[in-house]
């Protein structure tokens, strides 16, 4: 059954919830001071607690970010956009080879959870290995596709050898969630599945169990190398209704929670309470839509250029009220490498423009229109986006026969190649290659088995792709040459359109003012440390 926009909003739960707290009295002043926060977030259980495992939630990487470490990490609140603003995670000191394809890192003294030893170079090894082992899926493995071996010549230093030259390599590779180091001995003895549910870090904090009603309880490590977490104990909940999450945050059980990212979810919260706290990155998250160039008439540029010129980006920034911004290209407006309409020519400038739609999809074939099939995530910020793509296509004759379904099928679903409009959501450090390789290069080709990535367009299979270009930018050391690469990527995606950049929006967290987080948030990823955060009297 095909959904409208009216009927979602008619039933989200955003409103339901927002209704409810209205009834009960909303009171973010509830409880005092202990010795536990608790958060929640949008998904129904852990699926992995594995920073590496290809279909992990949300909620599964705020766990992930409090009981991993990475090799070098960004300042607390936002991005590294400077080589110098890097700090020292688990190494203390790094440097490159005049040719930028020589990384070396040395580790600190830091200990595994539950008394598994020492972090050693070996497990770094372990965890990148796992990356580049094409028998294995991994988060992001096009990522380290220019990394040609990671070695360990000693067991307190990592050297990365590189294919091809990365002044950005903190940036890239080495401070992504994804690069968290594992523990060897603890993966290989517990095996990957049950590793994913018991896992073992370094972290600030230790998994200590997961309760039946989907909840990870965390505990402080004691002897944490930078310092036990000012808070004792950390409770995840996952709680995927919006009303139960709310009314959770409303009633005072939850320190903060995900935030409704739907139009005008922020200004009804602050009519319930001008002192709840909104946390947002810029840019975010980047929604994209793949466009399966496998799938019947969208293989036709004409129909692709139809949907683009049927979209009014600007129109779905507006409806999120200033936490999101239209897209250009895929790549965001606030990093390197990002093109702005100006710079590009006028015929892939693709402005609003429904009769050049419509006169596109007659050449194509399809004077009275076409219906497309395809599936969305129910998770409200998904949704709401579609349900606005569905009305702004139809006012074209483009009907999206489009089902909702619950958020991890849906991933796991595209994922199994059974998509035709897919729409992404997805945090990136402020590194122009990283989009790109996730969503267009060859390597990342979506497969029926599950097996493959996320180029879900099947971009540089089914049509010549931008992957010489990709290897061009990689090779080139010189930052300012890079971007102009880069820039012509995103020229060439722009008169393909496997893929089309929607909006930028701004990953939001309702905070009730009792908990301090320790520093501002920014930007950066959908997920921050906890390790500085403290409930106050408020």
């Amino acid at each position: 059954m095909t959904i409208t926009r009216r009927q979602f909003l008619a039933t989200t739960a955003a409103g339901s919830a927002l209704a409810a707290m209205s009834g009960a009295g909303f009171n973010v002043l509830a409880q005092q001071a202990s010795d536990t926060i608790t958060v929640a977030f949008a998904a129904r259980s852990p699926v992995a607690l594995n920073p590496q495992f290809p279909a992990t939630l949300g909620a599964d990487n705020w766990v992930s970010a409090q009981i991993y470490d990475t090799l070098v990490k960004t300042p607390d609140g936002r991005w590294a956009t400077k080589p110098e603003e890097f700090l020292p995670g688990l190494a203390e000191s790094w440097e490159a080879s005049e040719d930028q394809k020589t990384w070396t890192y040395k580790l600190r003294s830091a200990k595994f959870h539950k008394d598994y030893g020492e972090v050693t170079a070996d497990d770094v090894v372990f965890t990148i290995g796992r990356h580049l082992d094409p028998k294995i899926n991994t988060q992001f493995k096009p990522y380290y596709k220019n990394v040609a071996a990671v070695e360990a010549p000693d067991p307190k230093t990592v050297v990365f050898k590189l294919k091809q030259p990365d002044p950005l390599l903190n940036a890239s590779v080495v401070s992504l969630l994804a690069s968290a180091v594992l523990c060897k001995k603890a993966f290989e003895e517990k095996g990957d599945k049950a590793f994913n549910l018991d896992p073992i870090g370094s972290g600030p904090y230790q998994v200590d169990k997961i309760d039946g009603e989907g909840t990870v309880i965390l505990k402080a490590v004691p002897d944490y190398f930078g310092g036990p977490a000012v808070t004792p104990n950390v409770h995840v909940r996952y709680i995927a209704d919006t009303t139960a999450r709310t009314l959770a945050f409303a009633s005072g059980d939850v320190d903060m929670i995900e935030g409704v990212r739907t139009p005008g979810w922020i200004d009804s919260m602050k009519q319930q309470s001008e002192a709840t706290i909104f946390d947002a990155t810029a840019p975010g998250s980047l929604n994209t839509l793949s466009i399966n160039l496998a799938k019947g008439p969208l293989a036709d540029i004409r129909v692709r250029q139809a949907i683009r010129y049927a979209m009014d980006t600007d129109a779905i920034a507006s409806a999120f009220g200033g936490i999101a911004a239209p897209m250009v290209g895929i790549v965001a407006q606030q990093f390197p490498g990002s093109l702005s309409q100006d710079q590009l020519p006028e015929d892939i400038r693709y402005t609003y423009n429904p009769d050049k739609a419509k006169e596109l999809l007659t050449a194509a074939g399809h004077p009275d229109g076409l219906t497309i099939p395809c599936f969305i995530s129910q998770r409200e910020d998904y949704a709401a986006i579609m349900l606005m793509i569905q009305e702004q296509l139809r006012a074209v004759n483009i009907n999206l026969d489009m089902k909702l379904i619950d958020h991890a099928t849906f991933h796991a679903d595209s994922r199994k190649d059974t998509n035709t409009l897919i729409l992404q959501s997805t945090s990136y450090p402020p590194v122009a290659t990283l989009p790109i390789s996730n969503l267009l290069a060859k390597s990342g080709d979506v497969k029926p088995d599950g097996s493959g990535g996320t180029n879900f367009s099947h971009y540089g299979v089914t049509v010549p792709g931008i992957d010489d270009l990709l290897d061009k930018a990689l090779g080139t050391a010189d930052f300012n040459e890079r971007m102009k690469v880069i820039q012509e990527m995103e020229k060439q995606t722009l008169k393909d359109l496997p893929i089309i950049g929607v909006i930028a929006l701004s990953y939001v967290v309702a905070r009730n003012p009792r908990l301090d987080l320790g520093y501002k948030v920014v930007s950066g990823p959908a997920y921050w440390p906890l390790r500085l955060a403290k409930r106050t009297a408020a």
